[in-house]
């Protein structure tokens, strides 16, 4: 390749925005990345961390070779062999487990590193080579399952607004979300509404910088949404301003729905959110009064107890104000509802049902797995009780492979090490789960070293074990006319030809979409409330808050820098971040006696973590929160915040909870 391109692609990241950007290729080098200026979403943008998503493809610590396990397991000392000598190990291990123990004690945990329908979580790669060998399912439930479960037992879809329709918006409730950290370009169409006169509120226990922008800040306790929205519907009752016609004509359960929203008096809701009863009914005031009413809530307002049913209970105010009416009224939560690939994982290639292992329960489904296989994921720095992770990684008769780009803490467990490739060197195919666009990542570059697309890995160890079902030899671009093949309405006139070529493509929605103005997907076409009793679930920390001897509860939000554990080792941007810090309020501090800037433990029964204090207003008392992200090896101790996140599900989905666990802060010896 010679001379200078231009060349389409997609940010592959766990971010509702799924950018479009444009590489720049001199003489076969990425030389340049930037947003796409002409894809209507990205506008030409990205975010501070993609930023440096080059020099991160570049970086010294990538892994270029196949590599062997030659020290101890977590050492991370391994010796490079061959792409030939890592599939024969690999076969020859896979082939024993299977005859010895059956093929459900292979378990391929696949994570978000990368969203795409080919290389990663989306559509499920490598489903088709684990049927064949009959391996254990991969319940991916970390990122959205309780709230997308929440939703759907309510609308039949999670899919609801289109983020867009935020510039119609003349009230925007920013609930459980740091737009500004986490789906900036959303910012946008905000802003657009903003100068149209909208109302901005930020609901979150955390003063984000999200919420320093926002007209006003409702700083709620953790795992209590579901009891605001309770007392918002409150007074939208009191004043009369239900819409009778919408809850007629499309709703079911209205009546008990009723009974439970009286039931939930402002005052009452006050005690339950910590949130004082004037700005609830100010808030209320302002919701029964202003359409349309556009709700943004991402998915760390589901990670506690009760997060499908907070999901469920938010959902049902645009049910009952009628904002599904109306262009720029409704709940943003994830567009991945109306997406209609085609995703063949095909299970008729499984010779009998399976078990499905839940990824956020890694500890404690690992006894009787032989092969764990790690791709896209990083589960020692990202999955609830890595404490108990790490004791299970280091077994002798758990033979695991991780196909990675860097060095992670999981990697340091592994026997075998498979160099994976990065996003500017392999194709794939995006839909954002905050927008209404399916993309095309074209590659741009040859891959480094040895290193292998996700797909590419599965073929090549399908022939190495001489298996014959031909649909384990489908390439890239096959695999994607098949997941535009589902002849869905919304996919008409989008061809692989044209993607290629124009790099994103709407979906057939209308614009303005209303989604939900004349019924919803649900078997009676109607929206279903909860029934009385199960609008509200309270947070595990409210609960076992009176017998527990820690009394904070830890939110562990995204970080600016981090996004999940992707950028860990990035130099510049872990220079950014700075040492780990947790934020706790002035009363909390005093009660402890803290300085700011000290070195403390935060700790439960779990384990814990080392973080430098700051006091700080942006937390309630009893709130403390410390950002994730962090690698655990380049953490000071060693560990990260999920060393006190309990492995425990949540109401609906199997979903974690990463922001409910109860903690003490405590000095390190000697500070």
């Amino acid at each position: 390749m010679s001379g200078e391109l231009r060349v389409l692609g997609a940010c592959p990241l766990d971010c509702p925005d799924t950018c479009s950007w444009v590489v720049t290729v001199n003489d076969g080098q990425a030389v340049k990345l930037r947003g796409n200026p002409d894809q209507p979403y990205t506008r030409g943008a990205l975010c501070v961390k993609v930023n440096r998503y080059l020099e991160h493809t570049q970086a010294p610590d990538r892994i270029l070779h196949p590599m062997r396990r030659v020290g101890p397991k977590g050492s991370g000392r391994f010796e490079r062999i061959s792409w030939d000598e890592a599939l024969e190990e690999i076969a020859t291990r896979l082939r024993a487990i299977v005859d010895e123990h059956g093929g459900e004690a292979i378990w391929p945990y696949l994570g978000t590193g990368t969203l795409g329908y080919l290389q990663g979580c989306e559509g499920v790669a490598g489903r088709r080579f684990w049927n064949v060998l009959g391996a254990s399912k991969h319940w991916l439930n970390i990122c959205s399952a309780a709230g997308s479960s929440g939703l759907f037992r309510a609308n039949g879809t999670a899919g609801g607004m289109d983020p867009e329709n935020f510039a119609l918006s003349k009230l925007i409730l920013l609930w459980g979300t740091n737009t500004l950290t986490s789906g900036h370009h959303l910012w946008k169409f905000i802003q657009d509404a903003r100068a149209d006169g909208a109302h901005v509120v930020a609901i979150d226990p955390i003063r984000t910088r999200t919420a320093d922008q926002a007209d006003e800040h409702l700083a709620i306790r953790p795992g209590t949404d579901a009891a605001l929205a309770l007392g918002l519907l409150n007074v939208v009752l009191a004043e009369n301003a239900q819409d009778e016609a919408y809850l007629a004509e499309h709703t079911e359960g209205w009546t008990g729905f009723r009974e439970e929203i009286l039931a939930h008096p402002v005052e009452k809701v006050s005690e339950i959110t910590g949130i004082p009863a004037a700005d609830i009914h100010r808030l209320g005031m302002r919701l029964a009064h202003t359409r349309p009413t556009a709700i943004r809530a991402t998915m760390g307002i589901q990670r506690h107890a009760g997060g499908g049913t907070a999901m469920r209970t938010i959902g049902a105010i645009p049910a009952v104000t009628g904002d599904w009416r109306h262009p720029g009224g409704g709940v943003a939560y994830s567009t991945s509802g109306h997406v209609h690939l085609n995703i063949d994982t095909r299970d008729d290639l499984l010779a009998k049902p399976v078990r499905t292992r839940v990824m956020t329960k890694l500890a404690s489904q690992l006894d009787d797995v032989k092969c764990l296989w790690v791709y896209a994921a990083n589960p020692l720095g990202s999955t609830p009780d890595a404490n108990a992770i790490r004791r299970q990684l280091a077994r002798e008769d758990l033979f695991t492979v991780v196909m990675e780009q860097f060095p992670t803490d999981t990697v340091d467990y592994a026997d075998i090490v498979l160099p994976a490739t990065m996003q500017t060197e392999h194709h794939d195919l995006h839909a954002g789960y905050g927008h209404l666009y399916l993309l095309w990542n074209e590659a741009a570059v040859e891959p480094p070293g040895e290193c292998l697309s996700t797909t590419e890995t599965f073929r090549r160890l399908a022939r190495h074990m001489g298996l014959t079902e031909p649909s384990l030899y489908d390439s890239d671009l096959e695999l994607a006319e098949q997941l535009l093949s589902s002849g869905h309405p919304s996919l008409e006139g989008v061809t692989l030809d044209r993607l290629r070529k124009e790099g994103w493509v709407r979906m057939n929605y209308p614009k303005p979409f209303t989604p939900f103005a004349d019924g919803f997907p649900t078997r009676s076409g109607r929206m279903r409330f909860p029934r009385p009793g199960e609008a509200y679930v309270p947070s595990h920390a409210t609960l076992a808050a009176d017998g527990s001897p820690y009394r904070l509860t830890l939110v562990t939000p995204a970080s600016h820098t981090f996004l999940n554990t992707t950028f860990g080792n990035n130099a510049e941007l872990r220079r950014r971040a700075k040492d780990p810090v947790v934020l706790i309020n002035a009363a909390d501090a005093a009660a402890r006696g803290l300085a700011d800037g000290q070195r403390v433990r935060v700790h439960n029964d779990g384990g814990e973590f080392l973080a430098d204090v700051e006091i700080s207003d942006r937390v309630a008392p009893g709130v403390v929160a410390s950002p994730k992200g962090r690698w655990p090896k380049l953490s000071p101790g060693g560990s990260n915040a999920n060393a006190v996140v309990a492995e425990r599900d949540g109401d609906m989905g199997k979903g974690p909870g990463f922001h409910d666990n109860l903690v003490e802060v405590s000095p390190c010896a000697g500070s």
